[in-house]
């Protein structure tokens, strides 16, 4: 199966530290990490990884940050004829503080609100098509232009775009940030209504397979008509940046292998706690037998 991953591309400078800095403060740093970043991108970063014939869709600046983004993405088999390299823009860059203590992250992001791709053509049909929704327009032509595809959206924010292209596709799997704002729900976890009600509010608005990512606690998810939470495993996290991206990426390699619906989520679940154990969003991408060990260790 052919996999289309559009969207955002991003280069991430991470600097690693042991508690958060206190404002006005000279910190002496002795480590950065750099690698790229990007819901999409590191979602088809992963899935080259793993074996998967994927394509990537988005635009970059015609400068080094760029280029390295390019380079990273082919080192792992990532078909990039639809990367847009643009000299009329510099490559969108994130700065990261990690605070190591906790596994908490903060995130700087430039991205120009003019810097958007010029357009997109495929050449190919792609079987699965996985949007992060940086690319509103192109991304409502491409579920357009393949209806029969699987489509599937990384929503992490809740812009009134993100939730018109949420409808659009076959499964919604979202931040908690995320439906926490478009149902004005807050989860309790001590109190099992507000998460039903949550649910339920979410299924009444996008009609479509829903997965919610809660984090460390895992994802909440509904089969045969009940409600449940798959927990996540136990780690020590140092780095949370793209556990997100790299959930997306395992689930949507579940969907291409079209496997169980439990064990998606087991192995996306998986896939995204132990990423938080690495530094870097791009080097927290473990290989699947890496994955497949531990998924084959647990009960």
């Amino acid at each position: 199966m052919k996999v289309l991953c559009l969207g955002h591309a991003a280069y991430d400078i991470t600097i690693p530290l042991d508690e958060f800095p206190k404002e006005n403060t000279k910190n002496r740093v002795n480590m950065r990490v750099e690698c790229g970043g990007g819901p999409a991108s590191n979602a088809a970063y992963l899935l080259g990884k793993w074996g998967v014939e994927v394509y990537f869709a988005g635009v970059v600046g015609d400068d080094e940050y760029g280029q390295t983004i390019k380079r990273e993405l082919e080192s792992v088999n990532v078909n990039t004829d639809y990367l847009e390299i643009n000299p009329e823009f510099i490559t969108t860059s994130s700065f990261i503080i990690a605070n190591k203590s906790n596994g908490s992250r903060t995130i700087l992001t430039y991205r120009p609100k003019e810097m958007k791709m010029s357009g997109l053509n495929l050449n190919f049909t792609p079987d699965v098509i996985l949007i992060d929704g940086q690319e509103y327009e192109i991304s409502k032509q491409v579920l357009r232009a393949y209806p029969n595809a699987i489509s599937i959206i990384d929503a992490g924010r809740a812009t009134p775009e993100i939730i018109e292209l949420s409808k659009m596709v076959n499964y919604l799997v979202c931040s908690k940030r995320f439906a926490e704002e478009v149902t004005g729900i807050k989860i309790d976890y001590d109190n099992k209504e507000t998460i039903v009600n949550l649910y339920n509010k979410l299924k009444e608005m996008f009609k479509n397979t829903i997965v919610v990512t809660l984090e460390k606690k895992g994802c909440l998810y509904e089969k045969n008509g009940a409600i449940k939470i798959m927990p996540s495993i136990k780690v020590k996290a140092i780095d949370s940046t793209g556990a997100g991206d790299i959930f997306h990426g395992a689930f949507t390699y579940g969907i291409v292998k079209k496997m169980e619906f439990e064990q998606i989520l087991k192995l996306a679940n998986i896939a995204g706690a132990l990423s938080v154990t690495r530094i870097g969003g791009r080097n927290s991408v473990f290989s699947l037998e890496e994955i497949k060990k531990v998924y084959g260790e647990i009960r």
